[in-house]
């Protein structure tokens, strides 16, 4: 610990959310960088995962814009974070816990519910009036999937690296 520097006490949602908003960093996405971490019942890392282009697919080769044609913006060829994440499987997903960076639309929530997550914890709610949204959170409420925004507490973790 350097000098000056007070032990940091932090609960493992505040442990989890802060890896998701590291993952996020790995996104090539210029406007919205989200970043997913599913966690087992024992608090171990079971998959991470940013949203970004298949694998395959050189990032240069579609546009990052978000408004225009929609063949010509981003949204038809980006995997988001959460399908990533789900995607980089090491073990069941069953009772597990997504933590996202950005609440899930409906799409990546059909699929948390059919890989048998129970709880999803977001850390931003940008489009909570969009229609993708709100039926995300209506599939996760018919699957008992708990869901709820992060408590964001104000604690400041200074990472060098």
């Amino acid at each position: 610990m350097r000098k000056n520097q007070e032990k940091l006490e932090i609960s493992w949602e505040e442990y989890f959310m802060g890896i998701a908003l590291m993952v996020a960093q790995k996104s090539h996405d210029p406007s919205s960088k989200v970043g997913a971490v599913i966690v087992n019942e024992k608090n171990q890392i079971v998959a991470t995962g940013y949203n970004d282009f298949p694998e395959q697919v050189k990032k240069d080769s579609f546009s990052w814009a978000r408004e225009g044609e929609w063949l010509e913006t981003k949204y038809p060829y980006v995997v988001h974070a959460e399908m990533n994440a789900l995607a980089n499987r090491t073990q069941s997903f069953t009772n597990c816990t997504l933590y996202v960076t950005l609440a899930p639309c409906n799409e990546c929530a059909k699929n948390l519910v059919a890989a048998g997550i129970k709880e999803v914890c977001f850390y931003e709610d940008k489009y909570p009036d969009k229609r993708e949204f709100v039926a995300a959170k209506r599939m996760l409420d018919k699957a008992k999937v708990k869901w709820h925004m992060y408590e964001k507490k104000g604690k400041k973790v200074e990472i060098e690296l």
